[in-house]
């Protein structure tokens, strides 16, 4: 169904099942699905948070500088985005890692126009240290890149199998939203992304699906399927599962 898409994965995502860093099979498995959406044609970028190593919010609260511990967990991005890059690369899938962050040893700096002819190439972007500023989260970062390289959309891979009007971890009967509007979003205080990152894909009219991540397949479902998974953000109007 899309041509071109962002994909944002949350650094827990690579943990599998561990409490810290990363999963090796969790990694490949990610890595093979990706290979076979972008085997299909589809133009594909990836965000990757670093809570799986440090998250710069949690540092702050601990007594750190705030900007200091945004910076750390922009250099944990680097990490995971070096990770995937590798696992995909082992796989055949052509990479290239583009930083906000200037590390010329390890990646390319960002630039919009190199990272669209990347994609316009058929290779996999791996954008890495966020917006390369402090106070702004991954997701923000996510919505950043995927205006300005025009993404169709942006799939949310999380743990949970979409939106909920509650935690449905601690709430059995939290009820999923089947489609959702940005403002519903905004104004339930919900989840999904924070409140910055909302409000650029509203401005922008990019819709978000949020889906599971840990059933093998899903990552092709929400992009072959997107209105047969998880919860897409952006609709004109609200809508229970």
């Amino acid at each position: 169904m899309y041509k071109r898409i962002l994909l944002k994965l949350s650094g827990e995502a690579l943990m599998g099942d561990g409490k810290y860093g990363i999963h090796p099979p969790t990694l490949s498995r990610i890595a093979g699905e990706v290979k076979d959406i972008a085997s299909g044609g589809v133009q594909m970028a990836i965000v990757i948070g670093g809570g799986n190593i440090f998250r710069g919010v949690a540092g702050a609260t601990e007594g750190m500088d705030r900007a200091s511990a945004d910076y750390m967990g922009m250099l944990a991005t680097c990490i995971n985005s070096m990770a995937l890059q590798d696992a995909l690369e082992k796989q055949g899938v052509i990479t290239r890692v583009l930083s906000a962050i200037k590390m010329e040893q390890i990646s390319e700096p960002y630039i919009r126009r190199r990272a669209i002819r990347h994609l316009e190439k058929g290779r996999v972007v791996i954008f890495a240290a966020g917006t390369g500023n402090p106070y702004f989260t991954t997701d923000t970062a996510a919505s950043l890149r995927a205006t300005e390289i025009n993404a169709e959309v942006i799939l949310k891979a999380t743990k949970v199998d979409g939106v909920y009007d509650s935690d449905p971890k601690k709430n059995a009967n939290a009820r999923r939203y089947r489609t959702i509007t940005y403002m519903d979003v905004l104004k339930e205080n919900l989840n999904v992304m924070d409140s910055t990152a909302i409000s650029l894909c509203k401005d922008n009219k990019l819709p978000i699906v949020v889906f599971d991540l840990t059933a093998q397949g899903n990552i092709a479902r929400a992009v072959n399927n997107p209105g047969d998974i998880g919860t897409l953000v952006g609709a004109d109007q609200t809508a229970w599962a």
